[in-house]
């Protein structure tokens, strides 16, 4: 009796087919299918070929998604690179403002998200809408360095960063998980694409390099035709690659979470320590109040970051403290900043620029209560670590709306 009867003789008895799989398992898989094909409705050999074959037919499966999604990727990563060269053009010709730059590569990442994640016609039309007014309304602002014109530039990324997070979330975008994964998607793309652009950089160079040997100077052309080129297609396969589950990124963030949110501490208590030791003032100093804000973003970005990196099911620990003595610093720095920019806008008057700063020093102060008061309860064991990241994901709109408000009204406002 051959194998195939064998297997099919001891269809209903497991311990016998597992005798005989681990006897030859060359032989018994070999066996297996033409046992299945003579009975195709069998469960315990339907169960067995699952086992066998899975990984082969998912890395099958897989494979064909890699390359049907690859050719995709690979054609927006060239449309991307065209039309940021086009857009390059206008802007040297002083025709239209840089931040248009903008639209040769950010359309083309939600595109690629769109198909990878294909949501409703709702959405999409959504997108649509979103990308077409920005960029006609931009382009009718008058080309001049106003500074409500500068400051609708300047806001521009931060809405288009959630217009693309509506094409990476998709259908579940008013969901805490797909905005979480959002997040970490940024921090994982972030590092990837600076470490492609880094040794983009090196090649550039040494290519220069090279050519200057030979008396021939390339940096004008190179870089308009080269380096632009491939900066806004390379935007576009992190993408690919980040989606891909590409381990590079993904086993960096966790660690570089917990490395710089202490660092990051012991920075700030030392440059706070030294600003009341030297005595500057941000009530008088324009500079130093810039200066501020800037720390406020950078430390309000951190705690972010690390916070998004912490497993949903741990139990609390030294960087959960950490944590919250790096909001408890950023809320009395924030405060300080509005303090003082109150102190301006009442003492010098009302400007685009001081009201903008007021509006997001103000988002910022409530963001950061918002994640305060959930992590504290989680300090005081009263709730899980889930209820932070809940708190970070759903403020993320409202950075949205205000980059919007300020994109839409400011130039209408402060003409």
């Amino acid at each position: 009796m051959d194998n195939n009867n064998l297997i099919i003789e001891y269809m209903d008895n497991p311990h016998e087919l597992e005798r005989m799989y681990r006897k030859d398992p060359k032989a018994f898989k070999k066996s297996l299918s033409h046992a299945r094909e003579l009975n195709p409705d069998s469960p315990v050999l339907g169960v067995w070929y699952e086992r066998l074959y899975f990984k082969e037919m998912a890395n099958t499966e897989k494979s064909s998604l890699f390359q049907k999604g690859f050719l995709i990727m690979g054609l927006l990563a060239i449309l991307a690179g065209i039309s940021t060269r086009i857009i390059f053009y206008f802007v040297s010709q002083e025709a239209i403002a840089p931040i248009n730059l903008a639209f040769g590569i950010i359309p083309f990442i939600a595109a690629y998200f769109v198909y990878n994640n294909t949501p409703r016609k709702s959405v999409i039309y959504s997108l649509i809408v979103l990308f077409l007014i920005s960029g006609v309304y931009l382009n009718f602002l008058p080309l001049n360095d106003k500074d409500s014109t500068i400051l609708a530039y300047l806001h521009l990324p931060l809405f288009l960063w959630g217009v693309v997070g509506l094409a990476f979330t998709g259908n579940d975008y008013s969901k805490g998980s797909a905005r979480l994964a959002y997040i970490k998607f940024n921090l994982e793309y972030g590092i990837l694409y600076a470490c492609m652009a880094a040794s983009g950089m090196v090649l550039a160079l040494l290519t220069m390099r090279l050519f200057s040997f030979v008396g021939l100077d390339i940096e004008d052309f190179y870089f308009s035709n080269v380096i632009l080129f491939g900066a806004a297609a390379l935007a576009v396969v992190a993408a690919y690659l980040v989606s891909m589950n590409l381990k590079l990124a993904k086993n960096m963030t966790p660690y570089l979470a917990k490395i710089f949110s202490p660092i990051v501490l012991a920075t700030l208590v030392v440059y706070l320590i030294t600003v009341i030791g030297v005595g500057k003032n941000p009530f008088l100093d324009r500079n130093f109040l810039i200066a501020f804000n800037g720390i406020l973003l950078g430390v309000l970005a951190v705690t972010i970051f690390s916070i998004i990196e912490s497993d949903s099911e741990r139990k609390k620990n030294i960087s959960d403290y950490i944590n919250v003595i790096l909001i408890v610093l950023a809320l009395i720095i924030d405060s300080v900043a509005l303090s003082a920019i109150v102190f301006r806008l009442s003492s010098y008057g009302i400007t685009p620029n001081r009201l903008a700063v007021l509006g997001v020093n103000l988002l910022i102060w409530a963001n950061l209560i918002w994640i305060m008061k959930p992590y504290i309860r989680f300090l005081q064991d009263k709730s899980g670590p889930s209820i932070i990241q809940d708190a970070v994901t759903k403020y993320l709109p409202v950075y949205g709306i205000w980059a919007a408000f300020v994109i839409f009204t400011f130039p209408i406002i402060f003409k």
